[in-house]
């Protein structure tokens, strides 16, 4: 990644929930997506601060958030001086397929001096010409982003997950995440695992450039299915099936999506439908199927799998 330096967690999921809060605290304003997975929305409550939510991707949207709150600083410049701002995205958005538009982010960073936390679980190992995520894909600057964190479960097929950035802010975690210092620490065989994957990235790039183009076969195979749309970018391995129409109610949605996906099952093609944990969920995103493309799958394979979706949508909507 070109960082400082990096620190692991022994568990995905704990990495951006942990690093949100050993930084953000109470007093502190905290923006973020409204399409943010539940792991960031989890780090978002442990750190008790004052979470403003803009419209996903919707830059106009952040700095009229990042607006107001200038205008709240200058009728208190004293509180203003010890609170921090933090602006919280991913790289790639697990709910909705797409990529975050990064170089208009990192110019609302510097104009409004807030702090850029890029969780990169889905992209990092997919974007960029050797696979170090979308600062990579953009010709970011990676000193330009405070901290960026993913989980080693997705493009290393490993277990656990990585924050890096700079020495100071890197080393402030192990005091101060909580899933750091209340764990055991990674398994050396699942650690060996991920040192290998990363080897393999870095010894065949070329596997970036054929994901991407699998990733635009089956998103272009998939269009024009009658009663779904694809939801998510063309670069994007994992991406969403909605329904066009909503039935009017969530239940019954769901129950579509679902006989689709077991149909599909019983045609040799595994699919999942996308769950949540709906109680919980912030901002709770539509039902949908979620597909996901790995560079090993042959065309034949992605073929077959667009066809069956079509056969057994039309099947199922019609």
């Amino acid at each position: 990644m070109k960082t400082e330096e990096a620190i692991i967690y022994s568990y995905g999921f704990a990495t951006i929930a942990s690093a949100i809060p050993a930084y953000a605290k109470r007093g502190d304003i905290v923006f973020v997506d409204r399409a943010a997975c539940f792991a960031i929305q989890k780090g978002l409550q442990a750190s008790r601060s004052d979470i403003k939510l803009f419209e996903h991707n919707d830059m106009a949207d952040l700095e009229r958030l990042l607006r107001e709150q200038e205008v709240e600083d200058h009728k208190n410049p004293r509180k203003a001086r010890v609170t921090r701002r933090f602006i919280i995205a991913e790289g790639l958005y697990m709910n909705t397929g797409t990529i975050c538009p990064l170089p208009e982010l990192v110019k609302l960073k510097y104009k409004y001096k807030a702090r850029i936390f890029l969780e990169e679980s889905l992209s990092f190992g997919v974007l960029g010409e050797h696979g170090r995520g979308v600062t990579e894909h953009f010709g970011i600057n990676i000193d330009d982003i405070d901290l960026i964190s993913a989980n080693m479960e997705n493009s290393l097929a490993s277990i656990g997950g990585f924050c890096c950035g700079r020495s100071f802010v890197i080393d402030h975690q192990r005091l101060s995440g909580q899933g750091y210092c209340f764990s055991a620490s990674l398994p050396p065989l699942l650690a060996a695992a991920a040192i290998e994957a990363l080897n393999i990235m870095e010894e065949n790039p070329g596997v970036f450039a054929v994901l991407k183009e699998k990733c635009r076969h089956i998103h272009s195979a998939l269009q024009g299915i009658s009663g779904l749309r694809v939801v998510g970018e063309a670069l994007s391995p994992a991406f969403h099936l909605q329904l066009e129409e909503s039935t009017g109610s969530r239940e019954q949605d769901v129950k579509l999506l679902q006989e689709i996906v077991s149909q599909c099952m019983d045609r040799g093609i595994a699919l999942t439908r996308a769950r949540y944990l709906e109680r919980e969920e912030r901002c709770l995103p539509p039902p949908s199927i979620r597909v996901v493309v790995t560079v090993e799958q042959t065309e034949e394979e992605l073929e077959k799998a667009a066809s069956t979706i079509k056969e057994v949508a039309q099947a199922v909507l019609l």
